[in-house]
């Protein structure tokens, strides 16, 4: 009975072993994951000599509004946060809403929304019809 138990369980490790090197033999493709807590492509630096491409800049960019419960209304433009009556560039932010902001330079008015692209979208949907 020894022999038995000793003759299956050499065939069960020869199996085993037989079954890892089809294994291995086999060619292998693993996906390449970027790593999410790295900085995005465009904050990183660049090489010596690189050049950069120019930003395009249409002016002014709304980055946040943020209206409280008390009637405080804030915005960030360019990084700055401003109330109604701050300047900015030479412009003063005389109104806010819940997703722009109006800029007033002597006659003329600026508004800024918060997502640009919905908004000329949805100006162009609108004009359509």
């Amino acid at each position: 009975m020894d022999e038995t138990m000793s003759g299956a369980w050499r065939c069960a490790c020869l199996a085993g072993a037989l079954s890892v090197l089809v294994l291995a033999a086999l060619p292998v493709s693993a996906q390449t994951l970027t790593d999410p807590t790295q900085p995005p492509p465009e904050s990183r630096p660049q090489a010596p000599g690189a050049v950069e491409a120019p930003v395009a800049s249409s002016g002014p960019q709304l980055q946040s509004v943020l209206i409280g419960s008390r009637g405080r209304e804030v915005a960030v433009i360019d990084g700055q946060t401003l109330r109604k009556g701050d300047k900015i560039n030479g412009a003063v932010l005389v109104k806010i809403g819940k997703n722009q902001v109006v800029l007033q330079q002597g006659r003329s008015k600026q508004v800024l929304t918060l997502f640009p692209d919905t908004a000329a979208e949805a100006n162009a949907s609108a004009h359509k019809r």
